[in-house]
């Protein structure tokens, strides 16, 4: 058994998924499940391991469960292709994996958006501050939520890792709002296989709390125009995914 692998998921990701796969070269094994891709990232990805799995998901914790179960490391590691493991965080992944006698660890994120780093305002769908990104194999399942999946952990928790792994969000306004387009549909699928009674008024008061949450508790105003946008996308996921959802219903 290895001591760490990397696992990266990967649906489409040719334009960035390169960039990856040169800051993650330090791991003894790197494994990558292709989600229904038609461009190059084989190709690509061929460069770097030749643990590489080939497969059609719908649901999010499936495919990531099954790159888990491929993974020959004693710890698993994981990423996205639009996220980048700068060398503090590589040198001190490295570190962790030899002394912790934990099962899992938080792994900090700066985000970005386009090549600006956005410390405030990230919230509900949109970004993440931290996550179990580094555990023992067997130590963590995904769930079968299309969006943002429940997470079980085993074990105890080991200490949140000090540097952090650079997530780049998104490239520009048109790729936030594709965003919220895509994550309010999968969100819908999933009111509907749930059968979800939640009210109107309900989610159409989420429309104010989301914004508030994220553009004044999480101080999204001091990052100006962007922090704007984020909180409007935020705030105007739940309503989307409600109605996406209502309307596909009357239209079955």
């Amino acid at each position: 058994m290895v001591d760490l692998s990397v696992l990266l998921i990967v649906r489409n990701e040719e334009k960035q998924l390169e960039q990856c796969l040169k800051t993650i070269k330090f791991a003894e094994e790197i494994v990558v499940v292709l989600d229904k891709c038609t461009d190059n990232s084989k190709k690509i990805a061929k460069k770097y391991t030749n643990k590489i799995y080939e497969g059609s998901w719908d649901i999010e914790g499936k495919r990531r469960n099954y790159g888990i179960q491929k993974c020959n490391g004693r710890w698993i590691f994981e990423i996205d292709a639009d996220e980048r493991v700068p060398n503090d965080l590589k040198h001190e992944i490295l570190s962790v994996i030899k002394s912790s006698k934990k099962d899992w660890h938080l792994i900090n994120v700066k985000n970005f958006f386009g090549r600006k780093i956005i410390k405030f305002g990230w919230g509900c769908y949109i970004g993440k501050s931290s996550y179990a990104g580094l555990f023992k194999k067997n130590c963590k399942t995904w769930g079968m939520q299309r969006v943002h999946p429940e997470i079980l952990l085993k074990g105890k928790k080991g200490k949140t890792l000090e540097k952090k792994i650079l997530h780049f969000y998104c490239k520009s306004i048109f790729d936030l709002f594709s965003k919220l387009n895509s994550y309010s549909t999968a969100r819908a699928k999933d009111l509907k296989e749930n059968e979800n009674n939640e009210s109107f008024l309900k989610n159409l008061r989420r429309i104010f709390s989301r914004f508030w949450k994220c553009y004044i508790l999480r101080k999204g105003f001091k990052e100006k125009d962007i922090g704007l946008a984020i909180a409007i996308t935020a705030s105007l996921y739940p309503i989307l995914s409600y109605l996406k959802y209502k309307i596909e219903n009357e239209n079955d």
